[in-house]
């Protein structure tokens, strides 16, 4: 009987307390909700990741939470799946991105970084870019920030009552590309219609 397909399941951020509740840090926060919603403990350290394995459905699974910075975070990355033997095309990277309206989903089973130091760190130390991204809308600044400025910054007000609502459905769209399929999780999250109380 061959063992059971592991996928792994990154979510990028920047460690330390500083920025817990930036907008950068959304994968790392959909990770969580993820292992405190189906037991698994991400604890372990290797390659400046923190990680923990368990299943999700009938689903083998890894969560990673690189502790480099977001523009290193590709290399520990790359050194954990490799040492696991998981293929490029069994990850899904969860990152925010500023092109997608705040509360916009868009699955992507591979693709450029598009600016996204974190996405453009993984393609170049795995070599490829064959690996499946959830993209979670965090907009651009409406205030005139830079991109650096806005990405570290916190949510806002109007942001923040949403953000649970997010971050809960970023978690079912992982959980139906496990168990149904990337395609399945294109056409039910990649849609306007998502949570667009927050334009009002």
């Amino acid at each position: 009987m061959l063992p059971m397909r592991m996928r792994l399941i990154v979510g990028l951020g920047n460690p330390g307390a500083q920025y817990e509740n930036t907008r950068h840090n959304v994968g790392f926060m959909v990770a969580d909700k993820l292992a405190g919603e189906f037991g698994i403990s991400v604890t372990k350290n290797k390659f400046e990741v923190r990680y923990g394995s368990g299943t999700i459905g009938d689903q083998a699974v890894m969560l990673a939470k690189p502790m480099a910075f977001m523009n290193r975070s590709g290399w520990p990355v790359q050194k954990l799946a490799a040492y696991f033997k998981i293929n490029s095309k069994d990850v899904i990277v969860i990152h925010d991105d500023i092109d997608l309206a705040f509360g916009r989903f868009k699955i992507k089973e591979k693709g450029g970084h598009g600016g996204h130091k974190g996405l453009k760190s993984i393609i170049q130390a795995v070599g490829q870019d064959a690996f499946v991204r959830l993209r979670i809308g965090v907009g651009r600044s409406e205030t005139g920030n830079s991109v650096s400025d806005h990405v570290l910054g916190p949510f806002d007000n109007k942001e923040s009552k949403l953000l649970d609502a997010i971050i809960n459905r970023a978690r079912d769209a992982v959980v139906t590309i496990l168990t149904e399929g990337t395609k399945v999780g294109m056409n039910q999250y990649n849609t306007k219609d998502l949570l667009l109380e927050v334009n009002h």
